[in-house]
């Protein structure tokens, strides 16, 4: 039996397509999570290792006040931020989390790396369009953000974070 490598490659290309982003169609499904961190408050914050959970009330005060500011972004954090919009059910939002925690450490005292749950903060979700998860909103200081979507692998999210966020 002879395998055809073209029709591998189109169907790969075709998985990952599928796994790239899911539909936040607000359809929970019942998966599993196995949380390997600890949860702890902080500041009515909900911190998994160096990530920052984040409700609407959070981001207004820690990221941007846009009922305050509506027609001008207005970062109010200290160092560059990644925000990440996902849901417990979205399988790639499960492969990132991995990466962000281990980025939260690598970067920690540089960047913060915010996680939103669109399940549980739909009017944040709402506010920024979000329609599809994982949805990733890099913040540099003094810019506009940019939003990026889809499952990234470890090596763009390090460029965008080196280039976009601390300019090196």
């Amino acid at each position: 039996m002879k395998i055809n490598r073209n029709g591998i490659l189109v169907f790969t290309i075709a998985i990952a397509a599928v796994l790239a982003g899911c539909k936040n169609d607000n359809q929970k499904k019942n998966l599993n999570i196995s949380e390997t961190n600890s949860i702890n408050k902080e500041n009515n914050m909900t911190t998994t290792a160096k990530t920052i959970h984040l409700t609407r009330a959070d981001f207004l005060k820690k990221v941007a006040n846009f009922e305050v500011t509506p027609d001008k972004w207005v970062y109010l954090g200290d160092k560059p931020a990644i925000i990440d919009f996902y849901a417990d059910w979205c399988g790639p939002c499960k492969m990132i989390a991995p990466i962000l925690e281990e980025l939260a450490e690598e970067y920690d005292g540089q960047i913060y790396i915010y996680k939103v749950d669109t399940e549980a903060e739909q009017q944040l979700a709402a506010e920024f369009g979000i329609r599809s998860i994982p949805s990733l909103l890099f913040v540099p200081m003094g810019e506009a953000p940019q939003m990026a979507q889809g499952a990234l692998p470890k090596d763009a999210f390090k460029q965008a974070i080196e280039e976009v966020l601390l300019k090196n």
